[in-house]
């Protein structure tokens, strides 16, 4: 009997708005790379996500280690648009009394 060796491609792939997910879920590269970082291991990591079979989060983490200065300029990337999202959101809508304003409303009579 011999063994067939098959290369496996990394379960990921970019959406439309170039948001990298593991394929075929709403989970991102971010999210499990990040969770791996951390400390967790593919079996936590799929305890936390479900919807993450065990194999393909160990073949995420393999693409990751193999490619991780790409991956992390990904990251920064993504961590530069959330900080500009988060700004331009908090000139439009000012966080600053948020809770009283929501308070103020819900004890208004109707």
């Amino acid at each position: 009997m011999s063994l067939v060796i098959a290369l496996e491609p990394a379960p990921i792939e970019t959406d439309p708005h170039g948001v990298v997910r593991v394929a075929k879920t709403r989970v991102t590269l971010d999210t499990v790379v990040m969770a791996f970082l951390e400390g967790c291991t593919p079996e936590e990591i799929g305890e936390q996500y479900p919807s993450l079979q065990l194999p393909d989060i160990y073949l995420v983490i393999g693409y990751y280690l193999r490619h991780r200065d790409e991956v992390h300029t990904y990251l920064e990337e993504r961590q530069q648009q959330a900080s500009l999202i988060r700004q331009e959101t908090e000139q439009r809508f000012n966080p600053m009394g948020i809770r009283d304003r929501l308070m103020a409303r819900r004890n208004q009579p109707r």
